[in-house]
């Protein structure tokens, strides 16, 4: 008789508590996750995106991948994008993924994840911006914030815990409160007071590393002259730039074929040029030494957010909370797995009250 699977549920507190103040963990699980991309140790199919035609500016998104090596996982990642919660109160994202065997194909566990979706977009753009800044061999000491979310704020976190230490920072977006509000937390937890710019031009201008972290549907940032100073780009809302922009600077993905497509800057790039000859190659060969990045051009990273990252981020919290002790388990939740034997017992017609839950106090008579 086969061992009965159990079902996890993992809270967003739990993944807080665990990926919060490991930034470095972090981005060591998302690098290994790269290099087992790379090495073609995972699978990543297309993004599945479900839109609503009386609200275009939404959507939710589902990003199927499975992870070899160590991780040793299938999963899915379950993310909505929702802009206009935020002016609720609440953040724009919210998400779950779900971890499946690799030996069965049974679930085991569902993770809150929005937190391990912004853990991870930040682990791998201060991944990139180490790795990219020690190939040009310039170190960015002006920092500027294109959005002011939480997503920038998870960024921050991160390349600080990366050792970037910046002589200036500078905030914009087209929500002044939130840009006061993105500047105040930056103020409390640096040593600098930040900059409010009113422009996106000034932004650029004045910064040598630049994030671009906002719900922008199309380019809205035109002019290659703004970048006459060569800085680091982190594209990391993707649809921010003009393939004017993409096609004058050295440009960095994830992965080629995912970042090319759903109207990204460097799709309505290909889409111009007809080729993919402005692709100086992927983060794994940053990491690998078989591209180097330009030093006399504006560099671009852009990327699409690869499931398999999300997946290994997931499995390395499911495996900590495991290890913890605190892994709460859902009784029952596969139920009759006999193949033949045992079939359920039909219930009688108009027996509808057999199946009310007993609540505490009552007797089985349903008295109190």
């Amino acid at each position: 008789m086969s061992r009965t699977p159990s079902f996890a549920v993992i809270s967003g507190a739990q993944v807080q508590q665990v990926v919060g103040g490991r930034e470095n963990d972090v981005i060591r699980v998302v690098e290994a996750a790269y290099r087992l991309h790379g090495a073609g140790e995972t699978v990543n199919p297309d993004s599945y995106f479900l839109r609503f035609p009386d609200r275009p500016s939404s959507r939710i998104i589902a990003l199927p991948a499975s992870v070899g090596g160590k991780v040793d996982v299938h999963g899915i990642k379950w993310i909505s994008s929702f802009p206009e919660n935020v002016a609720e109160g609440i953040p724009r994202a919210s998400a779950v993924l779900v971890l499946n065997d690799t030996t069965t194909g049974y679930p085991f566990a569902c993770l809150e994840s929005s937190i391990i979706s912004a853990a991870r977009t930040a682990a791998s753009a201060a991944l990139a911006a180490v790795l990219l800044s020690e190939r040009r061999q310039v170190r960015p000491s002006r920092v500027g914030f294109v959005g002011a979310g939480v997503i920038a704020r998870y960024i921050h976190s991160y390349l600080a815990a990366s050792g970037f230490d910046f002589e200036s920072v500078g905030v914009h977006d087209l929500s002044a409160d939130h840009a006061r509000g993105f500047a105040g937390y930056l103020a409390r937890t640096g040593r600098i007071e930040p900059t409010v710019h009113d422009t996106a031009e000034e932004l650029v201008r004045a910064s040598d590393l630049i994030v671009f972290a906002t719900v922008a549907a199309e380019p809205h940032v035109t002019d290659l002259g703004w970048f006459s100073h060569n800085p680091l780009v982190l594209h990391i809302s993707l649809r921010d730039l003009s393939p004017e922009i993409v096609l004058g600077s050295c440009n960095v993905v994830d992965d080629v074929e995912h970042c090319l497509k759903a109207a990204t800057s460097p799709h309505l790039a290909e889409q111009r040029t007809g080729n993919r000859d402005f692709i100086a190659g992927t983060l794994f060969d940053v990491l690998t030494g078989t591209s180097v990045p330009d030093a006399d051009r504006p560099v671009i990273f852009s990327p699409f957010g690869l499931g398999v990252l999300d997946l290994a981020l997931a499995r390395y919290v499911y495996d900590q909370v495991a290890a913890s002790g605190d892994l709460v388990t859902v009784p029952g939740f596969f139920h009759d797995l006999q193949r033949h034997e045992n079939p359920p017992t039909p219930r009688p017609p108009g027996d509808e009250g057999a199946a009310r839950p007993r609540r505490g106090g009552e007797q089985a008579g349903g008295q109190p």
